[in-house]
């Protein structure tokens, strides 16, 4: 059974930091490119940051700077960290697995992240 578990989440102040935590159950971890995509209250949900499998990183412009994606292949997780966070990051972040080839994909339930003072 495949699960992608979102972790980290929760409420932190205007300049702040939180790192989010993505563990994946079920898949063939290094083949997948990993992201994290964020949707906040009535606005479509964005990438926030990527990484491939052949660990390949991209960043929203929003972002960059302040944001860092990375993986562990071997514990079979991927990780965001957040600093500098701003009241517009305030969202519900979710992390998706991509295996192009397959043309598979999953998602995570997601994990709420509120910046506010």
């Amino acid at each position: 059974q495949v699960q992608l578990v979102e972790s980290g989440g929760g409420l932190v102040q205007p300049g702040g930091s939180l790192r989010l935590s993505c563990a994946a159950f079920g898949i063939f971890f290094s083949m997948y490119d990993m992201g994290w995509y964020r949707q906040a209250p009535g606005k479509q949900r964005e990438l926030v940051a990527a990484i491939t499998s052949g660990l390949s990183t991209n960043y929203a412009d929003s972002v960059k700077g302040r944001f860092t994606i990375s993986r562990d292949n071997i514990k079979n997780v991927v990780h965001l960290q957040m600093n500098s966070l701003k009241a517009e990051d305030t969202a519900v972040y979710s992390c998706n697995a991509h295996w192009k080839i397959r043309g598979v994909s999953y998602w995570g339930k997601g994990t709420l992240v509120t910046v506010s003072s």
